[in-house]
């Protein structure tokens, strides 16, 4: 197959305005793939659960041959994996990003978002975790402050698989029981 920006590589892709869940009736995890260290991890629980995933980057990324996962360049724009990521997660749906903007949105959408060092963002935590980051921009920008985030640790990894198959199995059971109350 030939590589095209923009183009999805998944047979059964709905058309761009349409979401991805609701077509295959299933959570779908979506990467914000540039800089993730647990694609490899992600991968590997999403087909111990039979789950869709989409790795989203700016240009081409190597994924491995799997009709389950879906890579999408999604171009070079400042923010255009961000955005392709945001207008299509919604409820039932994970993301995985470190991205604080990026899972502000997804958030605001109904997604569960996961950082690839475990951490879930939640609408609880949202909106202090936005405002710390702006806070640490302005400092770093000012001079204040010259370190970044912490380097990624074997901990970190294990945090993530633990919240991420925690999350799938919640999503799971928050699926199975919606019939069940329907029908009450």
């Amino acid at each position: 197959m030939e590589y095209h920006p923009c183009i999805r590589e998944h047979p059964r892709s709905p058309p761009k305005s349409q979401p991805m869940t609701p077509f295959l009736n299933t959570t779908r995890i979506y990467v914000d793939a540039d800089a993730c260290p647990v694609k490899d991890e992600i991968y590997r629980v999403a087909a111990r659960h039979g789950l869709p995933v989409s790795v989203v980057a700016g240009n081409f990324i190597r994924v491995p041959q799997d009709p389950m996962i879906e890579r999408v360049a999604a171009g070079a724009g400042m923010d255009a994996a961000d955005d392709w990521i945001a207008e299509r997660a919604g409820r039932g749906d994970i993301v995985i990003t470190s991205d604080i903007p990026l899972a502000s949105r997804c958030v605001k959408a109904g997604a569960e978002v996961i950082a690839p060092n475990g951490k879930p963002f939640t609408e609880q935590s949202i909106g202090m975790t936005l405002a710390v980051r702006n806070l640490m921009t302005d400092l770093r920008s000012s001079g204040e402050v010259t370190g970044g985030p912490k380097s990624f640790a074997p901990r970190d990894r294990s945090a993530f698989l633990s919240a991420l198959d925690q999350t799938i199995r919640r999503i799971q059971r928050q699926r199975a029981e919606q019939p069940a109350q329907k029908q009450s």
